[in-house]
């Protein structure tokens, strides 16, 4: 077995979740395989979004296919570059738009998993405003020589606070956003949990109506469905100016859009998902990067998918089809394609011995097995189902830790003998393919 140097905390991360067919939040680089263009990409336009632009990319990939995967590992890329990142997965209560708060349950649902390099984990909203004041003090009192109970500091302090916010009062709902962090710092000057806590409460969207947060903060507005992503864009310009690269934010589960029954619903979400690429791709936004993962099916159905929306359609095309014969990931569509057969085997060599690491035993598969296993799951799931790493990664796992409960049962009794030589196996395959191949 190799010498795996992984946290017992990571691998168990890894195990369980991969063991119950979901993306592991930590840990991914230890079983990270392929789409190393794809990431590349990415990371491209995140220097971008560092240096004030804004991103749109739409992820698509068949169930199972590593959308969630490749969009985590992103995360995870962006939180070590110092970007703000927040996560959410769209689901029939968490739309774009909605009539019933869909709209405002997403934007809560994405302040509720904003997370830096220091808080991975979400609920990085009050951990972000404190590093900001604490810097700001910092910073005034090594430049002018106060010390931290001089009663100027505060003074001075409130300027630069004041010099950030003015900036953002000239945008769309700037105001409100500038005036409700002068109540956070001023709560926090005067140790008033109780305002500090209710302009909290503003930014994270959970005011339920304009009446409480004008009694509570002196501001007319709050954030709702109409105008959630307009503070998102405000959000992105304020970390961007408080010492962050930017804010970028994972949409997952775009699918949920396309099923959604009423066609007007469906097109008002697509009307603002439009909103969101005219703006990233425009200038309009600076320093934001949203990243959605659908099926190829939510964006490519003529009636019911993005291209059913004309405007969306026409923007989206041209991207995904400018070089028919490869991928192009400048585009604003990142097709996954399906891993190769070796990358599937690399996958399975890192899960076997990370099991054997977490659960202490030396691995005992050997690489003819591996191969054995994998040919055995093509002929099981079917040449277009083989390489969606979901069903194959959850088969594995089942596969080793029935392994390690029930030592007296042995592989190939589980998996089936070997009826073919590798070569043999990869010729037979090969025909299988071609068989159904049609011009």
């Amino acid at each position: 077995m190799n010498e795996l140097k992984i946290p017992k905390r990571m691998t168990t991360a890894i195990v369980n979740s991969l063991t119950a067919g979901v993306v592991p939040r930590i840990g991914l680089e230890h079983i990270a395989v392929g789409r190393r263009p794809e990431v590349e990409a990415i990371l491209r336009d995140m220097d971008n979004i560092a240096e004030g632009g804004a991103a749109f990319k739409l992820i698509t990939g068949k169930f199972g296919s590593g959308k969630s995967f490749l969009l985590q590992i992103i995360r995870n890329h962006a939180m070590d570059r110092d970007f703000v990142v927040a996560d959410a997965d769209l689901s029939p209560e968490r739309r774009l738009v909605g009539t019933k708060g869909q709209g405002l349950a997403t934007y809560r649902e994405l302040m509720s998993h904003l997370s830096t390099r220091t808080r991975p984990d979400g609920g990085a909203l009050e951990i972000i405003l404190q590093k900001w004041i604490f810097s700001l003090q910092q910073a005034v009192m090594q430049e002018q020589g106060y010390s931290p109970d001089a009663p100027l500091l505060g003074e001075e302090v409130e300027k630069r606070i004041y010099a950030v916010t003015s900036e953002m009062r000239g945008l769309v709902h700037g105001f409100d956003f500038a005036k409700v962090l002068a109540s956070y710092w001023n709560a926090h000057k005067l140790a008033d949990d109780e305002l500090k806590q209710d302009a909290l409460r503003w930014l994270r969207g959970e005011f339920a109506t304009r009446t409480e947060a004008r009694k509570a903060l002196g501001v007319g507005v709050i954030i709702d469905d109409d105008n959630w992503y307009e503070y998102m864009k405000l959000w992105a310009e304020f970390t961007a100016a408080i010492g962050y690269k930017g804010l970028l934010l994972f949409i997952d589960e775009g699918v949920n859009l396309y099923k959604i029954t009423n066609s007007i619903s469906r097109q008002s979400n697509y009307e603002k998902l439009l909103t969101m690429f005219n703006d990233t791709m425009q200038g309009k936004a600076e320093s934001l990067g949203i990243f959605l993962g659908g099926t190829p099916q939510f964006v490519e159905d003529s009636r019911r998918g993005l291209f059913s929306y004309e405007a969306l359609r026409s923007r989206l095309v041209a991207g995904r089809y400018g070089g028919t014969s490869m991928n192009n990931f400048t585009g604003p569509i990142i097709a996954l394609d399906m891993l190769s057969h070796e990358e599937i085997l690399v996958l399975l060599t890192k899960l076997r011995d990370i099991h054997a690491l977490h659960y202490g035993y030396e691995a005992l598969l050997n690489q003819d097995q591996l191969v054995h296993f994998m040919e055995e799951a093509v002929g099981r799931l079917g040449a277009d189902e083989l390489l969606t790493p979901r069903e194959i990664v959850r088969d594995f796992m089942d596969l080793l830790h029935t392994l390690r409960q029930h030592p007296e049962i042995s592989f190939e009794k589980l998996v089936g003998e070997r009826t073919s030589s590798p070569a043999e196996a990869e010729q037979s395959e090969l025909d299988g393919f071609l068989a159904e191949f049609e011009l």
